[in-house]
């Protein structure tokens, strides 16, 4: 379920683009120094936004600089390192090998075995840092294996479970913004857990695998009905974040939050109608 938060390039000014490329690979970095070439390898967009709106609320001390790295040899790029630039960094590290632990044991992939144990001791020291949320995405990740294993066709345990494991992620530590946090992060949770419902719904229809949207769609629920309840959960996240006192980098986390969400979907919605139209 990862993918889902970033940004919409083509609305962004070009200032903005620098700047969130810029925090992109400030998390690159943090990856490497803190969990090696191996953590690197967890990176993507969606812990560029948690930097971002904790960056913007906590205002930490942050330093920028220029380096070249192993993906782009060649040419200079532009860093922004912090302390939640670190935090991020564990708990992309903290995803990904309980992620890779689960499709291990869901699907004996090997890889992914693999992949978990060369993280197991990064993830070790990160529960020992952070045990409020290792906890919650252990506790999250396993129920929503067991809701899988079940068959029980119920979106909205599943979606809260999964919300609940971003909410805990985004709350660094309890003060008087944890609850706001937590709050707009479970939504957005929420909503990043159906999206990828919807966009898998004909592929684990055709290939027999659980989605918990199913029952849903043979009952003829239809596409609108699916982006009505995705709009909801993203307009439930987009009240709660605009609620935050955020200043620095809003213009790209509303990007995100408001456009760059909803780019997996309208890339599938878009693949479907493409297909209808050449079996016409």
């Amino acid at each position: 379920m990862f993918g889902y938060v970033i940004a919409n390039s083509e609305s962004l000014s070009e200032e903005d683009k620098v700047r969130y490329k810029a925090v992109y690979c400030g998390l690159c970095r943090a990856l490497k120094t803190r969990h090696g070439n191996f953590g690197r390898l967890a990176l993507n967009y969606d812990m560029t936004f948690l930097i971002l709106v904790l960056n913007s609320l906590y205002e930490p001390e942050m330093s920028k600089g220029e380096e070249r790295c192993a993906a782009h040899p060649c040419s200079m790029h532009c860093y922004v390192a912090s302390e939640i630039a670190d935090y991020a960094a564990d708990m992309n590290v903290a995803l990904a090998y309980l992620n890779q632990l689960d499709n291990w044991h869901d699907d004996r992939n090997l890889l992914s075995l693999i992949y978990a144990r060369i993280l197991r001791k990064k993830y070790s020291a990160v529960k020992a840092k952070y045990p409020r949320q290792c906890d919650a995405m252990e506790r999250c990740i396993k129920r929503l294996s067991e809701l899988e294993k079940s068959g029980v066709q119920n979106p909205d345990a599943a979606s809260h479970c999964f919300g609940e494991l971003m909410g805990e992620v985004f709350v660094l530590r309890e003060d008087r913004w944890a609850a706001p946090l937590r709050a707009m992060a479970s939504s957005l949770g929420e909503f990043i857990y159906i999206s990828d419902a919807v966009v898998d719904l004909p592929r684990d229809i055709k290939k027999h695998r659980y989605n918990p949207l199913t029952d849903l769609k043979n009952a003829g629920r239809s596409e609108l009905y699916f982006k009505d309840i995705l709009t909801m959960l993203i307009g439930n996240c987009t009240m709660d974040f605009e609620k935050l006192p955020l200043v620095e980098d809003v213009s790209i986390m509303r990007n995100i939050l408001y456009s760059g969400v909803w780019t997996k979907y309208e890339l599938a919605q878009a693949k479907k109608a493409k297909l209808k139209g050449d079996k016409r």
